[in-house]
């Protein structure tokens, strides 16, 4: 697919969502995509067909086929009527995954998502850089990143960080649910007050590597230790804003003020729990938290990131990866500029990657691979809960 053709996108993107083409707000989306990327900052496609009752771990079985319609978020004709440009897939691990050996666990989730990358070849590229992003929309293919969930899968091991970076993975979010040996989560009791100081060592690695920091899951002090050191931009690849929906997994104010110094983008997530109270959001709670992120923050340090695949259920109006031009179409409507809506789509988070590939070239330069353990830098060491 051409990305100059916009009339198929309109086409698609009417029979999807079923608003009119007439819509000249879609229209206005649809301009918007056919030229700049979509970038989800999350999708959990990997780990719904490891769970999959149709063939667990196995992308070839018919019911995981994404070249048909599935019971998933995502097949290959809903991602195109999307506009898709880049899709960051989440190879999210449980914390519990630590019981039978997180680093093995997270080899899996990699094998699954890069088989899936490589059955469809005529729709689907490997991304490891913003070159090879831009490269692969240009040729019509969704550029497909990996991005793990919670660092638990390390195993406190700077080593095996550098391992799963040179298998292609080019964001971490330090933890998930559970505090780790070296970061307090959002959603655990803490035991360090933010990062430990072998933390410390993972934010900076990441940083030299040039692996995106991703705080989302983790605690406020955690944030507000990952830019106290960060030399990079950060991310959250899916998260929302916590004055719109006092949640744990939301960004405080006290955080957004900070970004803009960073340099960092807060993607916005569709997680019905994290926008609102109500037993069922919709479509404009997602907008009112992308405005929230910009009244703060501002318009260069907001994304999209939707959690598709990993949730039950959605907002109304974006019901799967088909969608996101409705939202688009929604921003539109609130009196956004068609620049405004290509930095949420998709150019603030190249920038942010961009950012922090030139920071790790500059860091190789500067100093080697670490070769801390955590039993060097950090004295106490509890167990994981």
């Amino acid at each position: 697919m051409k990305r100059a053709a916009i009339g198929f996108l309109v086409l698609a993107a009417t029979f999807a969502t079923g608003v009119t083409a007439q819509d000249v707000h879609l229209e206005k989306a649809l301009r918007v995509l056919a030229t700049t990327p979509l970038v989800d900052g999350h999708n959990d496609l990997p780990w719904a067909i490891r769970n999959s009752e149709a063939g667990p771990h196995d992308v070839e079985v018919p019911e995981h086929d994404l070249r048909k319609e599935t019971s998933f978020h995502t097949d290959l004709e809903r991602l195109r009527a999307g506009g898709v440009g880049a899709q960051w897939w989440s190879v999210y691990i449980p914390f519990e995954a630590v019981e039978e050996g997180a680093a093995k666990v997270q080899l899996e989730q990699i094998d699954i998502a890069l088989q899936i990358i490589d059955k469809y070849p005529e729709a689907m590229e490997l991304a490891t850089s913003v070159s090879d992003l831009e490269s692969a929309f240009g040729r019509g293919r969704v550029a497909s990143m990996l991005g793990m969930e919670g660092g638990h899968a390390i195993e406190n091991s700077l080593g095996t960080l550098r391992a799963f970076y040179a298998m292609g993975v080019r964001y971490m979010t330090l933890t998930h649910n559970g505090t780790l040996d070296w970061a307090d989560s959002c959603c655990a009791l803490p035991r360090h007050g933010g990062l430990s100081e072998f933390g410390n060592e993972v934010v900076r690695e990441m940083n030299r590597m040039g692996m995106l920091v991703d705080i989302s899951h983790t605690s406020p002090e955690t944030m507000n230790d990952v830019l106290d050191i960060a030399e990079a931009p950060v991310i959250y690849s899916h998260a929302s804003a916590r004055a719109l929906h006092d949640h744990p997994r939301n960004v405080p104010d006290q955080v957004l003020r900070r970004l803009p110094q960073n340099g960092g983008v807060v993607m916005i997530t569709f997680v019905p729990s994290f926008l609102t109270s109500r037993d069922q959001a919709t479509i404009a709670d997602v907008a009112d938290h992308i405005e929230h992120i910009v009244s703060i923050a501002g318009v260069d340090f907001v994304g999209i990131g939707s959690d598709f695949d990993g949730i039950e259920s959605t907002p109304v109006g974006l019901e799967d990866v088909s969608t996101f031009p409705v939202l688009l179409a929604e921003l539109s409507r609130r009196g956004w500029s068609e620049e405004d809506m290509r930095k949420v789509a998709g150019e603030n988070l190249l920038r942010a990657w961009r950012e922090a590939e030139t920071v790790a070239r500059r860091l190789q330069r500067e100093r080697p691979p670490s070769t801390s353990t955590i039993g060097e830098l950090d004295r106490t060491i509890g167990q994981d809960h």
